[in-house]
């Protein structure tokens, strides 16, 4: 088990609840992970796969949830945000539970002084859905390709092979999927801006990036059911976007208030 040790970790979109959370691997990254404050940035728990299909916590996703606690005992600082799937949760905004903080968005203040909106994203959607049929249809189509991607996935294993997003490659082939993308950065970014903030970081979209657009930081941190993606940022203030494969991979980073050195 490889440890990661980081000043501040941003993770979101689990779905606990829902057979598409890839816990056991989540579940080792929260076992080696080490951290004065972590963000859980929204769907946390799927609740609406629990509500609609009476799910049940697997021993994997049961672990996540005792890393959660250990991390807490260890003197993590955890800020629950919760998102659309979980969003009965944000009754709770402004309590101090135990071990936890629950708020509807944060402002998070980086060692290097730079400030970034943290908010799941699902504020967003008002100004990027433009409805009609095509998205209707894909948001219906969205637990089958999950369902392919588990089973891709399966026989993967079965061969040796690591991990691939299925559900990311046929998003990526999708000229409506990229626009989307494109207008809810946009419209994250202006959200930063209209707070006067360096950034934001979010999830909610399952696509993991870490760019700077006309000098505001766009840091979204994945999910834990495509991407098995996660934030992180160093003692100085880096913002690296890590894939988890049994090891923590950067796969961007953004040094210092400057300007993007590699996106994902």
């Amino acid at each position: 088990m490889t440890n990661t040790t980081v000043r501040t970790a941003f993770v979101s979109d689990m779905h606990l609840g829902s057979p598409n959370c890839h816990a056991e691997a989540l579940a080792e990254f929260l076992a080696g992970l080490r951290a004065e404050r972590l963000y859980l940035v929204g769907d946390v728990v799927d609740l609406w796969w629990i509500s609609a299909r009476r799910a049940s916590f697997d021993r994997h996703q049961s672990a996540v949830i005792e890393r959660l606690r250990d991390l807490a005992r260890r003197g993590t600082e955890i800020i629950y945000i919760p998102g659309n799937h979980d969003r009965s949760l944000r009754e709770l905004c402004g309590l101090v539970l135990p071990k936890m903080i629950v708020r509807r968005d944060a402002v998070h203040r980086a060692s290097d002084g730079r400030r970034y909106l943290v908010t799941h994203g699902d504020d967003f959607d008002g100004d990027v859905q433009h409805g009609g049929w095509q998205e209707r249809l894909g948001d219906h189509l969205y637990d089958y390709v999950l369902a392919s991607n588990r089973l891709t996935n399966r026989v993967r294993r079965s061969l040796g092979m690591r991990y691939w997003s299925l559900a990311d490659f046929i998003k990526r082939q999708s000229d409506l999927a990229e626009r989307y993308i494109d207008r809810y950065i946009n419209a994250a970014i202006g959200a930063a801006r209209a707070r006067r903030l360096d950034g934001v970081i979010c999830g909610h979209i399952h696509r993991p990036a870490l760019i700077e657009r006309d000098g505001i930081v766009y840091a979204n941190d994945g999910d834990w059911v495509e991407s098995l993606t996660a934030l992180t940022e160093s003692q100085d203030g880096v913002l690296s976007l890590i894939r988890w494969h049994g090891r923590a991979e950067v796969i961007a980073e953004l040094p210092g208030p400057s300007p993007l050195l590699a996106a994902a």
